[in-house]
């Protein structure tokens, strides 16, 4: 006999309705073994979700991706957030979800986190960005040398392995004060050494091994921990949930924390993550349907008495370009009143007020957390108001793993307002002909605007 409830279903909280996917049945027993979690986002709106006992984090992505009618970029990403440890971390998508919490103790506020993580696979992409040479080097298991490109190569081969190596403050066991060593990774484990840099087997003393813990950041060092920088981790024992098991660790700077991480989690899961990471584009590849873009993005020709599809990319860019420059130029565009919502002024100038990826009324301390969470790869970004400036914007922008704040100054020339980054030498109409220009153009800024934060409700 099978039960006519669905696979999945949400269980509604106070603050939430309940949501039915239109998944198949499954049988009576395996609906009784289901389990009940909470899931958050970034404004710590929730939702309860009954799920069975092997799902996995890419399965609770999806289900969140579809019901909240979300773009799946594969880029949705579970957290685990421990709030008493002030540590989170990113569940890798094969994990078991059920798992992860059976080692969550009794009193802890410990909670899941839905939100976008567009760093989660990006060294598999860009391997030089996440290893610097002076970080890495080829291990005594391995025969001659290797092309700095290629080593993410061995991180996934369980024969080879680099090694990773360099100074990080350590902090001492029942103390207060952080000392800095020279640590190195290799594949049974994280040492240090406590005779300058010497790698001499006396000389390296055991920290931690990964087949039984987990990489975390720490997601306030300074001042939870008194670190000497903001750029603390720390590896925890999977079963234990006390602060005293945790090897608390700092860097001097981003891109050392991020190099390290990354390292951890390879060494722990090695090619288990490149699967995770080519699971996704495979089943593309092997879908009929054609993707959201080309189904949503088809060149059109209307001039004759016939409409075309056009399939020269050459003409469909000129087209493209042709076409929006007469739009922004358009008379309708500058001076009629656009209508979007009631909420929204309706001139022109306020069209940014709609727009995901802009966040009004935010720190400049809020917009470096938010991007941070998003992921420190090239071109995330958001727009806010200025704090210190009134009736200015700010685009805050990752680049090279470091986040950098641009002021957009508004330009008044004949009565007409304009927006600019440049002190008013490339001017815009509003703020999204702005985001839309450097989004195709690096102009002024470091590199093009690539992913916009948004924060996400259940």
């Amino acid at each position: 006999m099978l039960c006519t409830q669905p696979y999945l279903s949400c269980r509604a909280s106070p603050k939430s309705q309940l949501c039915q996917p239109t998944n198949t049945g499954v049988s009576c027993a395996e609906m009784l073994s289901a389990h009940v979690i909470k899931v958050y986002t970034e404004d710590n709106s929730s939702r309860a979700v009954e799920v069975p006992s092997d799902i996995i984090a890419r399965d609770i992505c999806q289900l969140f991706v579809l019901k909240n009618h979300c773009i799946d970029d594969h880029s949705w990403t579970l957290f685990e957030h421990l709030a008493h440890l002030g540590i989170e971390r990113t569940i890798e998508d094969h994990e078991s979800v059920l798992e992860v919490q059976s080692n969550w103790g009794m009193d802890s506020d410990s909670r899941l986190y839905f939100r976008k993580n567009y760093a989660k696979y990006e060294f598999f992409k860009k391997p030089l960005d996440f290893f610097p040479e002076s970080m890495v080097s080829i291990s005594s298991e391995t025969n001659g040398l290797m092309n700095h490109s290629e080593l993410i190569q061995t991180f996934l081969n369980s024969s080879t392995c680099p090694e990773i190596h360099g100074f990080l403050h350590s902090k001492e066991q029942g103390r207060k004060s952080w000392k800095k060593f020279y640590f190195v990774l290799r594949r049974s484990g994280l040492y240090f050494s406590n005779k300058g840099t010497s790698k001499e087997p006396r000389h390296l003393q055991f920290v931690a091994e990964f087949c039984d813990s987990d990489v975390y950041t720490l997601l306030s060092a300074r001042k939870t921990h008194g670190a000497p920088a903001d750029y603390g981790f720390c590896v925890k024992p999977s079963k234990s949930s006390s602060a005293r098991d945790l090897k608390l660790l700092c860097a001097d700077d981003e891109q050392t924390r991020t190099c390290w991480i990354t390292a951890m989690r390879l060494f722990k899961f090695g090619m288990q993550l490149y699967q995770n990471f080519i699971q996704p584009h495979q089943k593309q590849k092997n879908s009929p349907m054609r993707s959201i873009s080309e189904n949503s993005l088809v060149a059109m020709d209307f001039s004759g008495h016939r409409s075309r599809v056009i399939e020269n990319p050459s003409e469909a860019l000129s087209v493209a370009v042709e076409e929006g420059l007469s739009w922004r130029v358009s008379p309708s565009y500058n001076h009629s009143p656009i209508h979007f919502s009631p909420s929204l002024s309706v001139y022109p100038q306020a069209i940014h007020m709609a727009q995901p990826w802009f966040h009004s009324k935010l720190s400049r301390d809020e917009a470096h957390k938010l991007i941070t969470q998003h992921g420190l790869i090239d071109g995330v970004f958001l727009l806010r108001d200025s704090q210190s400036n009134p009736k200015t914007f700010v685009l805050s922008l990752c680049h090279t793993q470091r986040i950098r704040h641009f002021q957009i100054v508004p330009v008044e020339d004949d009565g007409e307002l304009f927006y600019s980054l440049d002190d008013g030498n490339t001017r815009f109409s509003d703020l999204l002909q702005l985001v839309e220009f450097y989004q195709l153009n690096r102009g002024v800024l470091p590199c093009k605007l690539k992913h916009h934060c948004a924060r996400t409700t259940l």
